[in-house]
């Protein structure tokens, strides 16, 4: 494993990128979310999702040229049309509208029709967070997970987010509906790695901890079984309706070709309603109870959501990026 600086890892990608017909300001953007998302540790979605990224652009999935554009508005809720536009530099751009529209309503909430994948989703709960306002947002995605009582992938593990801004460290929860992304999957696999807990289904249909297996089965594991199986499905109809967009049924089911999603962006600004002093001890409260709470093994303290993403960002902020040697030389040859 490489230890790239990060200011070289942003420079060497956004290079790439200007070869793509990537402005350069859209290109600089692009390429400091790909690393930033290395940096904070979520690596199945950084710099080793960029070669598969660039595959979308090359065949047109991806379209380097559009923005979204706004289709319609009714008060505090928006609905954008993404164009087909790189999915992370839609995304940022529809959360920096729902922080907009929360600072002139107290809450914003921008729907956003054919995009792409947003690479990951935690980075717009950051960037909600970093400007002060509570942020919830959630893509749907191809059909990649069996619903709970099924055995062929048929709604999406549409992740969702949800980021609470404190000064003393954001709490950004980002998950998936299901208990490991494929991303994740092949993270474990790669290292020679069964996963901490069963994340899906044999060939057999067995529970299994196999991330090989799963990848092979594509019988992934809803999180919460049924309970996630049914949050899936509700993501992606609020998602669809309100963007008028695809729902994941019409979504390809290919990773190179899962284009067209539709995505949900909320920003809440309470501060209007008074004692913003109250609401920061308030969060402050909450984490201090997890801290005082006992943990199952001694000398891994409970955490809260994001905690960990502080200290890897630090970490690999200091020492450089991790970074797979057959994909740096990969990223070089571009």
């Amino acid at each position: 494993m490489l230890r790239i600086p990060f200011d070289e890892v942003q420079s060497r990608i956004a290079e790439v990128l200007r070869g793509l017909s990537f402005n350069g300001e859209r290109a600089e953007l692009c390429a400091r979310l790909f690393a930033e998302t290395t940096c904070d540790g979520v690596y199945s979605h950084g710099v080793n999702r960029f070669a598969r990224f660039v595959a979308t652009v090359r065949n047109g999935s991806v379209d380097p040229a559009e923005e979204p554009r706004p289709v319609a508005q009714f008060g505090a809720m928006e609905r954008w049309d993404g164009q087909q536009g790189p999915g992370n530099l839609n995304a940022w751009a529809m959360m920096a509208r729902a922080v907009s529209l929360s600072r002139e309503h107290g809450i914003g909430c921008v729907a956003m029709a054919h995009t792409n994948h947003w690479m990951r989703g935690g980075t717009y709960g950051w960037q909600a967070a970093e400007a002060g306002v509570i942020g919830m947002c959630w893509t749907n995605t191809m059909p990649n997970v069996p619903p709970w009582g099924g055995v062929e992938p048929a709604i999406g593990n549409n992740p969702l987010v949800i980021a609470v801004p404190r000064a003393k460290g954001h709490v950004v929860l980002d998950m998936a509906m299901s208990q490991f992304s494929y991303g994740a999957l092949e993270s474990y696999r790669k290292r020679g790695e069964l996963l901490p807990v069963d994340g899906g289904f044999d060939a057999e249909g067995k529970l299994t901890r196999d991330p090989a297996a799963i990848e092979k089965s594509q019988r992934l594991l809803p999180v919460g079984y049924w309970k996630g199986s049914g949050l899936a499905v509700v993501l992606d109809m609020v998602a669809a309706m309100t963007s008028l967009g695809n729902a994941t049924h019409a979504i390809a089911n290919n990773p190179l070709r899962e284009t067209g999603l539709s995505q949900m962006f909320v920003a809440i600004d309470p501060r209007g309603l008074g004692d913003a002093a109250r609401m920061e001890q308030i969060a402050d409260e909450v984490v201090e109870s997890l801290h005082s709470s006992r943990p199952a093994e001694v000398g891994k303290p409970v955490r809260y959501p994001g905690e960990n993403t502080l200290r890897l960002r630090e970490e690999n902020r200091r020492l450089g990026l991790p970074v797979e040697e057959a994909v740096w030389e990969e990223i070089l040859r571009m």
